[in-house]
């Protein structure tokens, strides 16, 4: 299903919820949420299950995820009624047969991204036109360009909140008294697996507890050109 993007993002523009009522309209086909229920997570989620509270979410669970993120995904799916949660792991087989010692991450982390994230997501995404993404521009020099509406090798994107910053996205929260995730307080801004997330300091990149030492900045969800992101050079 092709539609033109430059014409969707001149309609919605800045507009978060309009766009993203549009997205779930169904008039871009048949959209999920991906959400990692990390530390911005609930405004998205919450825009959602008041729009289309039936709207499929699919949370990867990669099985290396900060126990306060399971905690997390379980209370906020629990207070927002969401109807449609899908839980994604790797295949229990895949994962004895390439990292039976759960060190993958160490070694060829992109190998570990894909085998635990990329792989499960695609196959999850099997059956969908589009889906919804909660990335946005401030939260790392790679995204600084990030339009609401995109397309990648095999889907349509959306994201809403790709022009919305850190006030907005507290206001937000304040406003419907979402809870945080807890280890947002730590220092933690952008939470991922637990071997290869670390805490953020003041004045840097939002992600750049990502990965931190390497050229590493997107697990391999979020494709450019057929390639994974790379950090850029400083």
């Amino acid at each position: 299903m092709l539609h033109d993007l430059t014409a969707l993002n001149t309609r919605f523009d800045h507009s978060a919820e309009a766009g993203l009522r549009f997205g779930l309209s169904g008039a871009l086909g048949r959209v999920a949420l991906v959400s990692s229920f990390g530390a911005e997570s609930a405004v998205l989620l919450h825009m959602v299950s008041q729009i289309a509270p039936d709207t499929p979410v699919l949370f990867i669970d990669s099985l290396m995820l900060f126990p306060e993120t399971l905690a997390y995904q379980r209370d906020l799916a629990a207070r927002l009624n969401l109807r449609d949660l899908r839980i994604i792991t790797a295949d229990r087989a895949d994962l004895f047969q390439r990292d039976p010692d759960n060190l993958l991450h160490r070694a060829d982390p992109d190998a570990c991204c894909a085998l635990r994230k990329s792989r499960p997501l695609e196959q999850a995404l099997q059956g969908f036109d589009g889906w919804i993404t909660g990335r946005k521009q401030f939260q790392a020099s790679t995204r600084s360009h990030l339009q609401m509406f995109e397309r990648d090798d095999t889907h349509l994107k959306i994201n809403p909140l790709a022009a919305w910053g850190r006030a907005d996205l507290a206001a937000y929260m304040d406003r419907f008294g979402l809870p945080r995730h807890p280890l947002v307080a730590q220092g933690y801004l952008s939470i991922g697996c637990a071997p290869c997330t670390a805490p953020v300091a003041t004045g840097e990149d939002p992600r750049a507890g990502r990965w931190r030492g390497q050229d590493k900045v997107e697990c391999g969800i979020h494709i450019a050109n057929g390639r994974v992101v790379r950090r850029q050079a400083s």
